[in-house]
Order: structure tokens, then sequence, then C-alpha cells
């Protein structure tokens, strides 16, 4: 990693998400560093979760939720874009995050738009990018603001939903909402 910004959203997400925790109504299990259990087996850890050195989950962080999802090239266009869609991909998966994208920018789209509608996938591609570019280039300021609001609005839905579905996920709706809900 030697992008600075991209070291700098690495450390907010794990400065969020702490250290080791095993709760019982998680359903990530064991974490540590917000790195589950499940993942940090997928990427090749196999000690115990408590000891997961903070360096395993700032590489599993940069390459599944900031190079492989491309939020790094998000990011070269709009670091706070691509904060909000790395610390979405970290918690809901990077094709929700990639998703919300596409939806705001479809939805953001008239007539005047300098971008074609989007194909919505989930996946980042050059189109997906240069449709961020130009939405942001012909809204400017405002149209920045409107889409972070957006892509939070969508996220807050989603973790409402979830309580719904799971009223043992309660537990954690009000923390989601103030450390991953950014305005």
């Amino acid at each position: 990693m030697s992008d600075k910004r991209i070291e700098h959203i690495i450390d907010s997400i794990i400065a969020v998400e702490g250290g080791y925790v095993n709760d019982p109504n998680d359903r990530g299990g064991e974490t540590n560093f917000g790195i589950t259990i499940a993942v940090a087996r997928a990427n090749g850890y196999h000690g115990a979760m408590i000891d997961m050195p903070v360096s395993f989950a700032r590489d599993v962080y940069y390459k599944r939720y900031v190079v492989a999802p491309k939020f790094d090239s998000v990011a070269v266009i709009d670091a706070e874009i691509g904060y909000e869609l790395i610390d979405t991909g970290v918690n809901m998966g990077t094709a929700t995050a990639s998703l919300f994208l596409q939806r705001w920018l479809n939805g953001f789209r008239s007539q005047r738009a300098p971008y074609g509608e989007l194909f919505i996938d989930g996946v980042l591609g050059s189109i997906s990018l240069d449709a961020l570019k130009q939405f942001l280039g012909w809204r400017g300021k405002s149209g920045k603001t409107a889409l972070l609001r957006g892509l939070n609005g969508v996220q807050s839905v989603r973790y409402l939903e979830i309580t719904e579905r799971d009223k043992s996920q309660r537990d954690f709706l009000f923390g989601w909402i103030v450390n991953r809900v950014v305005m």
C-alpha cells in the first residue's frame, strides 16, 4: 500500500471496528479488527483470531475491500465517495456498495446527463467509473453531497431492514448508524 489516503481509510475502519470481538449475536462470529473468522480463513490466516496481527487485517482490507472492487479507483475520483464505498463494502459486502453507487448514478440521471444508463450488476467497471466522473463534473459539489447522502440513506435503510428481519441484530443498529453512516 503506497497510497496514504487508502491507508488512512483502512486505519479509520480498523479504529471503528476495534480489536477482538466474539459476540454471540454477531452473525460474523469471531472478529478481529473487523475481519471475520470466515474472511480470515479465506485469506490464509489459520491461527487464533485473538492473535491475528493488524498487518494481516490491513492487507485483507486493501486486497479484498479496496482493490478487488475497484474502490481505489473511486477514491482517486473522489476520496470521500471512495471512503464511503470501502466502509459500506466492509460492513455489507462490496457488491452491495457497488450496487448502491450504480443505483444512485442511475437515479440522478436526467435527460441532460452526460452519461448513459448503467447496468446494475454490483461490479464497478470502466463504464460505472466514467459515469461517476461525468456525474461529479456535471453536478459539482452539490452532486457529491447528494450522492453521499443517497449512499448513506440506502445504507441506513438496509441496517433497519436487517434489524426488522432479525431482532437479535438490534444490539448493533445504534452503533451502525453512529459509526457507519457518515454525513
